[in-house]
């Protein structure tokens, strides 16, 4: 793997740069206004409906998402299907948004979220108790069905000094608006992973508001590999000092396949530790990437440690990929901010020697996909999931060689 790994080095794609004519890089430029300064609100009409010309818009496929802002009256119908398995030790209780707690750390930041929040019947609280450190992962299922547009609310709530891993898996069909709000407790340690596997017709779009209390460790891993247009959102903030917070990001893109993935990480806490990581594929004539990442650190936040990465892969002609990082500082006191961001093809020095030691083109294009997105897929901590997903794929870059083939 050493092999491998050097083929995709971080200085040689830095050095790379936009060598596919098919990157936006933001270059470390502040948003149209300060993320301080964005809307947030549970009202839905405090947010208008998107026209493609807003700057958190622009790169969104408008058509495929406007049954999502849609407002809706909070009934029945339009609660996504639902399953949660873990230990018995984990509480999961279902109720309406207020009996589950839910919004004491989350706020709508879009008007999907919005809506989402007010079309939500059934919330689903997954809590793990104080001083307990699950053995195995807690597995919420979160299914669509084609033809309905669903919303839900799931929270995620780890009692101080408690260590956890919960799984969301998204699966189906339909039009779904998925609000997630973890809530980690001092000293505790969570990992949420958010897997996106739709059918291909699915649309989604998904706020995740993700608060680190005092000291508590927060790994957030989102992995995207099917659905039509799928735009997910993690924000990330701290509830006291000490907070340590890690966003994780897979995705692969095929023809005609929108992707969209957004991080916001808010320090307003001193001491705090954040550390985002997000590496795409694309393949076939209008995939399209987007990751956009803002981190703002505010004047009482000193002592901040952060870091941003977004690597892109074009595998074919005809594929986009947006990457946008964004930095605010308010204070000068702090160890260490920065980013990256690159978008490139294959390293073809790289595949040239592979295939000199006997190894066929496709294999040595897969082996090095493999490699690439390995270093974010195992740290799922899931060795089935892991696997499950690496399968996925090697077969959408198998579906593309039959393509080109035929």
């Amino acid at each position: 793997m050493t092999l491998l790994n050097e083929a995709l080095d971080e200085s040689r794609a830095a050095q790379q740069g936009d060598t596919t004519g098919a990157h936006s890089h933001g270059g470390g430029t502040v948003p149209e206004a300060s993320r301080a300064e964005r809307r947030t609100s549970f009202d839905v009409a405090d947010f208008v409906v998107p026209t493609g010309r807003e700057e958190e818009w622009k790169f969104s496929p408008l058509r495929e998402f406007s049954p999502l802002f849609e407002a809706a009256d909070a009934v029945a119908g339009n609660a996504a299907s639902v399953e949660v398995s873990g230990p018995a030790v984990v509480e999961h209780r279902t109720g309406t948004l207020a009996e589950v707690g839910a919004g004491t750390a989350f706020v709508p930041g879009d008007r999907a979220a919005a809506a989402g929040w007010s079309s939500t019947e059934v919330a689903h609280l997954v809590k793990v108790p104080a001083e307990v450190e699950l053995d195995e992962p807690v597995l919420v299922t979160i299914r669509g069905e084609a033809g309905r547009t669903t919303a839900g609310h799931v929270v995620v709530e780890t009692g101080h000094h408690a260590k956890a891993l919960v799984v969301l898996s998204h699966l189906g069909g339909g039009a779904h608006r998925g609000n997630v709000e973890v809530r980690a407790g001092d000293a505790s340690e969570v990992t949420v992973v958010s897997l996106q596997e739709w059918d291909a017709d699915a649309v989604h779009i998904g706020q995740h508001d993700v608060r680190a209390g005092r000291d508590a460790r927060v790994r957030h891993i989102s992995v995207s590999l099917g659905g039509k247009a799928v735009r997910i959102s993690v924000n990330l903030s701290y509830a006291g000092p000490g907070g340590d917070a890690t966003a994780l990001g897979v995705y692969f893109a095929g023809a005609g396949q929108h992707t969209e993935h957004r991080q916001f990480v808010d320090h307003e806490a001193v001491n705090c530790k954040s550390y985002v990581e997000y590496k795409g594929a694309l393949q076939g004539q209008g995939a399209h990437a987007v990751w956009i990442g803002d981190v703002l650190i505010r004047a009482a936040a000193e002592g901040t440690e952060t870091y941003e990465l977004n690597r892109n892969l074009v595998l074919t002609e005809g594929a986009r990929a947006d990457s946008v990082p964004n930095l605010e500082i308010e204070t000068g006191q702090i160890v260490g901010a920065g980013h990256a961001s690159a978008t490139g093809r294959f390293d073809d020095e790289q595949l040239f020697y592979l295939q000199s030691r006997g190894i066929t083109e496709d294999e040595a294009r897969r082996l090095v996909v493999r490699g690439f997105f390995a270093s974010i897929v195992d740290k799922i901590g899931i060795p089935d999931v892991s696997s499950r997903l690496m399968t996925t794929i090697e077969r959408q870059l198998a579906e593309r060689e039959t393509v080109e083939e035929n």
